[in-house]
């Protein structure tokens, strides 16, 4: 028998997570393309980790004197996010060797060494710039499905929480949380972007500790001392915050790129924890939003685990030049392009639907408690 009560939803922050994935996905399909209309759309990433601290020390920070074990914490947070990881890691098998088994060279990677990184990705084992395992030859940790290494450092952030972040004073995680904000403003004026974390090469391990290491603790913290501002209408006007932040051109140019770094340093640091502070605050939604928010909370997971392989396809048609980039755009191709817009969300439902809620449900039964 579940001796933890659930607690109540936060059915707004489940809905701008969905805004937050979608979003994801025009980024990576138009910068793809060379005709990216969501420059700052890769800063979603940072937003789920702002969310996903908030929700985790709401959730879990009151169990542990009820009897929740390391055990039992990582457990159910397997049970949450690896039934999706295993179906991305063989989607994105899949569209890979149905895009040639090619690396962004147009060299052929042996079978052999393409099931080694299936297997990285199913236990979430990084491949390192350079390894036979990092097939696509471009420095990812997880070649296969690049979007991975987030839930990787997701992984961490939920270690680092069961076993020291928890034990934390207030004062002490604001600390860790001044510290590791610190080091994001660091990486993001010296890159000119915190689109960093994705790979191991020039820091990019360090980076991305760094960047799920602030939002998470700051969502922590803010789950410790929450207290509703009592707002209307939060999840129409939040997501129109966040997906005016993927609008935001790139500014600074070639002379100054550490302008942007610094806007997106603010947009991290003070604009989506005052956005989760907000959105949770929401006290007058209608049914109808706050069904639409479980619907996009329930649909976000799937759609951002199985989203990218649909790149591999859409690359194999489109082409490379000798920058390993596509020429063509969006607007020349957009039936290619249609490709990932159209079936990534389509499969993302049919396994939210027919597999990881199922799933998720057997197994919760069975180990959850």
């Amino acid at each position: 028998m579940n001796t933890f009560q659930t607690k109540p939803h936060y059915e707004i922050l489940d809905g701008l997570r969905g805004v937050a994935a979608l979003m994801v996905l025009v980024f990576h399909v138009f910068d793809a393309c060379q005709a990216n209309i969501l420059p700052h759309g890769y800063l979603a990433v940072d937003f789920f980790f702002v969310l996903s601290g908030f929700v985790i020390g709401y959730a879990y920070d009151d169990r542990w004197e009820r009897g929740l074990t390391i055990g039992g914490f990582l457990r159910r947070r397997l049970i949450r996010l690896h039934p999706m990881v295993v179906a991305g890691a063989l989607v994105g098998c899949l569209c890979f060797l149905a895009a040639g088994g090619l690396r962004w060279d147009g060299s052929a990677v042996p079978l052999g060494w393409t099931l080694l990184a299936l297997l990285g990705t199913l236990f979430m084992i990084p491949a390192l710039p350079g390894c036979p395992t990092e097939v696509r030859g471009f420095g990812e940790y997880f070649p296969l499905n690049g979007p991975y290494w987030s839930l990787f450092y997701e992984y961490i952030g939920n270690i680092l929480y069961a076993l020291l972040l928890r034990r934390l004073s207030s004062r002490w995680l604001a600390l860790v949380a001044f510290v590791s904000g610190c080091f994001v403003v660091h990486a993001a004026t010296g890159m000119g972007y915190l689109g960093v974390g994705w790979s191991a090469a020039d820091g990019g391990w360090w980076q991305g500790l760094v960047r799920m290491l602030f939002p998470y603790c700051m969502g922590m913290l803010m789950a410790r001392h929450f207290r509703s501002l009592r707002v209307r209408h939060a999840f129409w006007w939040c997501s129109l915050v966040v997906l005016a932040v993927g609008l935001l051109p790139v500014v600074g140019g070639e002379d100054a790129p550490w302008l942007n770094g610094l806007l997106d340093s603010a947009v991290v640091i003070v604009l989506f924890p005052c956005l989760v502070w907000l959105a949770a605050s929401d006290v007058d939604t209608s049914e109808r939003t706050r069904g639409l928010s479980r619907w996009l909370g329930d649909f976000s997971y799937p759609l951002y685990a199985v989203h990218y392989p649909f790149m591999s396809l859409l690359f194999f048609h489109l082409g490379f030049d000798g920058n390993l980039l596509p020429m063509q755009t969006v607007f020349d191709h957009w039936r290619l392009a249609l490709l990932p817009l159209v079936f990534a969300p389509v499969l993302a439902w049919l396994l939210m639907k027919y597999y990881d809620k199922p799933l998720r449900r057997w197994l919760s039964a069975r180990w959850g408690q």
